[in-house]
């Protein structure tokens, strides 16, 4: 107890700490996440929304759960997986462009060029022609 001007108080105790329990993986933390790693590898491209649904965990649960285990935003590692995949569909060579931007789910092609052209330096035609050894 401390008095100041007279007036007895009680000891300061510490404000009391907020519930970050929601925040805690509640399986063993990398099991769960070796499952969403490997659906996000895996199968056709996911959302964000997409792996809350399957998971059954809200957008910015998800998010949050990642970025505390990897240190990676979610939405980043599923542009470059993206990105990847159809970066090795170019060196397939027989499939557009275009096709390629469908496939890996851009809804237009002129944003998938910017992703690509972001990730590897280079429009994915000329990516696909460098890899091939074509000048």
């Amino acid at each position: 107890m401390s008095e100041t001007n007279g007036v007895t108080r009680p000891p300061r105790e510490d404000p009391p700490r907020p519930d970050t329990s929601r925040f805690m993986i509640t399986a063993a933390p990398k099991e769960r996440l070796q499952k969403l790693l490997d659906t996000v590898n895996s199968g056709p491209p996911k959302t964000i929304r997409d792996l809350a649904c399957e998971f059954n965990m809200s957008a910015s649960h998800i998010q949050h759960l990642f970025k505390a285990q990897t240190g990676s935003c979610l939405g980043r590692t599923l542009t470059e997986e993206r990105l990847r995949k159809a970066a090795a569909l170019l060196l397939e060579g027989s499939l557009s462009v275009k096709e390629i931007a469908y496939i890996v789910g851009y809804k237009h092609p002129s944003s998938f060029i910017r992703a690509f052209d972001r990730l590897f330096g280079q429009a994915p035609s000329r990516y696909r022609q460098a890899m091939n050894g074509i000048a």
